[in-house]
Formats: C-alpha cells, sequence, structure tokens
C-alpha cells in the first residue's frame, strides 16, 4: 500500500520562504506524475507545481518565479521550496500522484481531483501580513 505523507508546512511572515516535503512510503511499479496542490475554502484543488512522467515541470502562473518543485527519487521525496511567500499562498498542500498515466507536468498540473490516485492528507501553510 503507498501513502504520501506531506511535511514542512507552518505559519511564516509574508516574504518568507517553507519547503513542504512528500515522502512516499512504499513502491509504485512505474514512475509516477506528481504534482503539489492547493485548496481553499470552498473551492476545487488547485494545481500550483507539478513533475510529469517525462520529468518536465510546470507551475501554475501565481506561483511562477518564487515555487520550484523537486524530486529525489534515491529517497522517494517530492519537494515544494516555496519563496516570496505571500498571504494569498496561505492553503492547505496536498500532494498527489498518478503512477498509472504517462501524464505531462501541464497535465498534471490541471488533473481534477479524481486525476491523481493517490493523494497525502496535506499540511497547512499559514502566510501573515
Amino acid at each position: 500500500q503507498v501513502e504520501l505523507v506531506e511535511s514542512g508546512g507552518g505559519s511564516v511572515q509574508a516574504g518568507g520562504s517553507l519547503t513542504l516535503s512528500c515522502t512516499v512510503s512504499g513502491h509504485f511499479y512505474s514512475t509516477p506524475a506528481m504534482g503539489w496542490f492547493r485548496q481553499f475554502s470552498g473551492y476545487e484543488s488547485e494545481g500550483v507545481a507539478a513533475i510529469g512522467t517525462d520529468g518536465s515541470t510546470s507551475y501554475a502562473d501565481s506561483v511562477k518565479g518564487r515555487f520550484t518543485i523537486s524530486k529525489d527519487n534515491a529517497m522517494n521525496i517530492l519537494y515544494l521550496q516555496m519563496n516570496s511567500l505571500k498571504p494569498e499562498d496561505t492553503s492547505m498542500y496536498y500532494c498527489a500522484a498518478n503512477p498509472t498515466l504517462s501524464m505531462s507536468s501541464i497535465q498534471v498540473l490541471g488533473a481534477s481531483d479524481y486525476g491523481m490516485d493517490y493523494w497525502g492528507k496535506g499540511t497547512l501553510v499559514i502566510v501573515s501580513s
């Protein structure tokens, strides 16, 4: 059974930085497409950053130049480095994976809740002004 566990969330002031981690316990039988999503209360989840099956990366316009997604394949950890944080970045952040489909990073970014097979329980990021 594969599980995704996020960590690294917390409270920071605007302009600060956080690094989120998503540890994959268990093994996928194929290289998964993975991404970070966030969900604002009452809204569907929004793709923030993604790594496609081919290793390509994509970012939501709202975080381009501030967030960086990376993956440690040896340790099975997905990271999200978040710099220059803004109050509007406040949200629950979720890690998700799809090992069954070959997906580009853009496809991952636009995936709905049903488009990714595995989801973590989330980590909360609060950015104060």
